[in-house]
C-alpha cells in the first residue's frame, strides 16, 4: 500500500489546533470525547477532508464513558484507505491527527496509519517515527492492541509499544505519575526497559 505523499505529519491537542490553520492541512483525523461541541478552529483551515471519531481516552471500562472499540480502529483504517486512494490520484498533503491533548488517542491513530501505509516498516521504527512527530507520545494501549490485530502484526506492535513506554518513562520520569492519575497505571506496568 502506498500512502498519501505526506509532506508533513502533525499530531496535536485541541488547544494547538489554531496554530495549524495556515499550515496547509489537507487531511484531518479528529478523535474527541463524545458530545464535544464542534471545534471552531477548523473554520480557519483551508480546504481539507476531516473524519471525526468520538470515544474517550480510557483503557478500562468506566461508567458513562465510551471505550475505544474495534469499529473505531476500522474507521481509522478507512481513513488510511482514503489517504491511499488520494495517493493513487497523485495527491500530496499535510496530515493532522488530533485528540484532546495530542498524547494518547491521536498518537495511537498515527502509529496505526503509519503501520497501515508502510507494512514493511519494523514496529520499533514506527514508534521512533512517532516520537519524531510527537516526542511526548503515549499511545492508548487498547487502540494499539486492535491495530496490531487488524494489521496482522502478530503482537509485535504491542511489544514495541511496551518498549516505547519504557523509553518514555526513562526520558520523562514524571510520566508514570501522570498516567496513574489518569487511571492508566496498567500501561506503566506494561513498560519494558530499553
Amino acid at each position: 500500500m502506498k500512502t498519501l505523499t505526506i509532506s508533513t505529519r502533525t499530531i496535536c491537542g485541541i488547544e494547538e489546533l489554531p496554530s495549524h490553520g495556515t499550515a496547509g492541512v489537507t487531511h484531518v483525523l479528529s478523535i474527541v470525547d463524545p458530545g464535544l461541541p464542534e471545534l471552531e478552529a477548523f473554520r480557519s483551515y483551508g480546504d481539507h477532508r476531516r473524519t471525526l471519531l468520538e470515544f474517550h481516552d480510557i483503557i478500562d471500562p468506566y461508567p458513562g464513558q465510551v471505550m475505544p472499540a474495534p469499529e473505531h480502529l476500522d474507521a481509522i483504517l478507512r481513513f488510511g484507505a482514503e489517504l491511499d486512494a488520494d495517493a493513487r490520484e497523485g495527491a500530496s498533503g499535510h496530515l493532522l491527527v488530533h485528540c484532546h491533548m495530542g498524547i494518547s488517542r491521536s498518537t495511537a491513530a498515527m502509529v496505526t496509519l503509519m503501520a497501515q501505509g508502510d507494512p514493511e516498516a519494523g514496529e520499533d521504527e514506527l514508534f521512533h517515527r512517532l516520537r519524531d512527530i510527537r516526542p511526548k507520545a503515549w499511545p492508548n494501549s487498547v487502540m494499539i492492541g486492535f491495530a496490531d490485530e487488524k494489521l496482522d502484526r502478530g503482537g509485535r506492535l504491542v511489544e514495541a509499544l511496551r518498549r516505547h513506554y519504557g523509553y518514555q518513562i526513562r526520558h520523562e520520569p514524571r510520566m508514570p505519575v501522570w498516567m496513574s492519575e489518569l487511571r492508566r497505571s496498567r500501561e506503566v506496568e506494561m513498560a519494558l526497559p530499553v
